[in-house]
């Protein structure tokens, strides 16, 4: 079992900055990708962002070039740096882990955080 837990939402206005961090417990050992996904109301949830343990790394194309997912695999941590935040940022961004190789179906959630982006 993996135990997955956010922190770091909040309130920010518009082209502010925020961190995502999500700390990984338990079986940690058999994580491969990790990823960032969000839900904003009436929508369905989608990739933000992921990372294998190798770190090759993939997003969302709204949040090219503003968003950067990294992980401290020393730390069981994987982080969500956001910059140049939009209005339609505004979500609960979960984390996710997934065993096996690839982005889609992770297999463990964390309870999510919610991001909200004043315009």
């Amino acid at each position: 079992q993996v135990q997955l837990v956010e922190s770091g939402g909040g309130l920010v206005q518009a082209g502010g900055s925020l961190r995502l961090s999500c700390a990984a417990s338990g079986s940690t050992f058999s994580i491969n990708s990790m990823a960032w996904y969000r839900q904003a109301p009436g929508k369905p949830r989608e990739l933000v962002a992921a990372i294998t343990s190798g770190g090759t790394t993939t997003y969302e194309d709204s949040v090219k070039g503003r968003f950067t997912i990294s992980r401290d695999n020393a730390k069981n941590t994987v982080y969500l740096q956001m910059n140049n935040l939009k209005p339609e940022d505004t979500a609960v961004y979960y984390c996710a882990a997934r065993l096996s190789s690839g982005w889609a179906d992770p297999d463990y959630w964390g309870q999510g955080t919610q991001v909200t982006v004043s315009s």
